[in-house]
C-alpha cells in the first residue's frame, strides 16, 4: 500500500466514482497525494479540488491523452496542467467531439450487426462524463445481454479487431505532450511497459516522466523501469489507473507502492517551471 496515487479517473471520464468521492476515499485510506487523471478532460479536477479544501491531502491537476504512433497507441499523463488553459480546452473540445462521433457510429454499427443498443441509453451511461468512451457502450451491451462483461464486449464486438469499431481522432504522441507542455503540465508516458523503444524519441520531445510502479507490474519490471528512467533522466512515477470498483476490479485505490520521492521531483520540476505549482490548485467554483 502506498500513499500516493498518481492516476485516477473519474465519472468525468470512464471512472465509477465522482471526484468528490474519490477525495473521499483517498483520504478515508491516509493518502497524501492523488493525481485526476481523465481522459480527454479536466472535467472533474475543480470538484476534486473543492472537496480537498482543508484537509492533508493534495490533489494534482491532470490529464491523459490518447496518441498513436503507426498501428501502436501510446497514452501521455499530464502532471501539474493548468486545467483553465483555453487553449488546452479548445483542444480538448476537438477530442470530445471526436469521442461522441465515433461512439455514435459504433452504435450504428452494432446495430447493423444485429446487437442494437439505443443511443439514448449509451448517453444516460455517459451521464456526467464528457469523454465519450468504449466501456460505456460495453456497459450497454452488457445490460442488453448480448455479453457478460465488458472483456467480452470488447473480445467480440469493439475491440480493435472487433466488426464495430472506428477508429479514433488521433494524436501523434508529440502533438500529446506538446499540449501537455504548453499548459505547463509535465508530460509522462503512461503503463510504458513494452514502449521502452521509444523513451528516448518521446525524451527528446519533452517526456519529464515514465509510469514504472502499475498494479500489473511486478516488482522486477517497476524496478528496471525505474532505472530506465533515471537513464534517461526521466522522473518514475506510478499510479492505479483507478476507475471504481465496479466490474470485479481488485487494485483498490493507493495500493501501488509509488515512492514518495516521485512526487517530490514532479513538484520540484513544476515549480521550478511555473514558480508556484499552488496557484494550479485553486479551485474557480
Amino acid at each position: 500500500m502506498g500513499n500516493v496515487d498518481l492516476h485516477i479517473h473519474t465519472v468525468a471520464s470512464d471512472g465509477a466514482l465522482t471526484p468528490l468521492q474519490v477525495v473521499e476515499e483517498a483520504g478515508a485510506k491516509g493518502l497524501i497525494a492523488i493525481a485526476i487523471t481523465d481522459h480527454d478532460t479536466t472535467a472533474g479536477i475543480d470538484e476534486a479540488l473543492r472537496a480537498a479544501e482543508g484537509t492533508a491531502l493534495e490533489v494534482i491537476p491532470g490529464i491523459e491523452l490518447s496518441a498513436d504512433q503507426g498501428s501502436e497507441e501510446i497514452h501521455i499523463l499530464g502532471y501539474y496542467v493548468d486545467h483553465h488553459d483555453a487553449a488546452l480546452q479548445k483542444k480538448l473540445d476537438v477530442l470530445r467531439r471526436a469521442r461522441r462521433k465515433r461512439a455514435r457510429r459504433m452504435v450504428e454499427k452494432l446495430a447493423a450487426l444485429g446487437v442494437p443498443v439505443r443511443w439514448e441509453r449509451v448517453l444516460e451511461i455517459t451521464a456526467e462524463s464528457s469523454a465519450f468512451g468504449r466501456p460505456h457502450i460495453a456497459q450497454a451491451l452488457k445490460e442488453r445481454g448480448y455479453v457478460i462483461s465488458a472483456n467480452e464486449a470488447f473480445d467480440r464486438y469493439i475491440g480493435l479487431e472487433g466488426p464495430a469499431y472506428v477508429s479514433r481522432y488521433k494524436l501523434t504522441p508529440v502533438e500529446a505532450l506538446e499540449m501537455i507542455t504548453a499548459a505547463q503540465g509535465l508530460p509522462v508516458l503512461a503503463h510504458s511497459r513494452g514502449q521502452e523503444y521509444r523513451l528516448r524519441e518521446l525524451a527528446a520531445a519533452g517526456l519529464v516522466g515514465l509510469e514504472a510502479y502499475y498494479p500489473s507490474y511486478s516488482m522486477k519490471e517497476s524496478e528496471a523501469l525505474a532505472r530506465l528512467a533515471e537513464k534517461h533522466n526521466l522522473i518514475p512515477t506510478g499510479g492505479t489507473d483507478f476507475h471504481g470498483y465496479a466490474g470485479g476490479v481488485t487494485t483498490a485505490l493507493g495500493e501501488v507502492g509509488v515512492p514518495p520521492e516521485s512526487l517530490e521531483r514532479l513538484r520540484t520540476l513544476a515549480k521550478s517551471r511555473t514558480g508556484d505549482v499552488g496557484t494550479r490548485g485553486r479551485s474557480r467554483g
